[in-house]
């Protein structure tokens, strides 16, 4: 096992309510090595996407650190936390969040663009032919199934080779078949890329192909970081 890529350390989020403080993820503490993979599983107000989300830096924990590519997220502000996230962090999302206004090979050209690659529009042609849709270039998201926009994210999302990659839920919005496809192809990138990846998922089989997993329930860590 490779020198670690994320770690937290009793990490925990706390919010104010109405009725008082209301805890949204008790501590805990967790390290993943490069190239490692871990399912975060639990049932829908768990905590999964806090947790997620504070591994990320897109929010801020109440107490505890996140160390990501060797980077306290702690000590740096928003600007410096989205560098971060810029230069290591690919991002696979439910809803896809691809740009209307363009179509797959500039969706997934943009974050190419952004890292000034010169190469930008052959480098995604060839992720784009990797997952499938060679002759889609041109289509924008509204003429693509939801198979086929989830594998345009993708193909974004390992466009700049990104050393961690979060997954929140990317086969939520997909019939079975659909979603086990697309399960394969997230896989298989991230074993060819190396890259670590961290899912949250309902999907108790798209969790088991993790090689590490934890489960929540309210917000408590109650199946600790085990193999898968």
């Amino acid at each position: 096992m490779g020198p670690s890529m994320l770690v937290a350390q009793h990490l925990s989020k706390v919010v104010t309510s109405a009725e008082g403080e209301l805890t949204i993820l008790h501590p805990m503490s967790l390290a993943l090595a490069e190239g490692d993979s871990l399912a975060i599983v639990g049932a829908s107000g768990s905590g999964k996407s806090t947790l997620l989300g504070l591994l990320a830096g897109l929010d801020q924990p109440s107490q505890g650190s996140v160390t990501l590519a060797g980077h306290d997220l702690g000590v740096l502000d928003e600007d410096q936390r989205a560098r971060i996230r810029a230069e290591h962090v690919g991002f696979v999302f439910q809803s896809f969040q691809l740009l209307d206004s363009l179509n797959a090979l500039e969706n997934v050209m943009l974050p190419l663009e952004l890292h000034g690659r010169a190469d930008a529009r052959d480098h995604a042609r060839t992720l784009l032919e990797r997952v499938g849709l060679g002759q889609r270039l041109t289509h924008t998201p509204r003429q693509l199934s939801g198979g086929e926009q989830q594998r345009v994210a993708l193909a974004r999302a390992f466009a700049a080779q990104p050393a961690v990659l979060f997954a929140d839920e990317p086969t939520g919005n997909l019939d079975s078949h659909t979603g086990e496809r697309i399960s394969d192809l997230l896989f298989e990138l991230n074993q060819e890329r190396g890259t670590t990846l961290i899912l949250v998922t309902h999907d108790e089989r798209l969790a088991r192909r993790c090689h590490r997993h934890i489960r929540l329930d309210a917000g408590q860590l109650v199946s600790p970081l085990e193999a898968g």
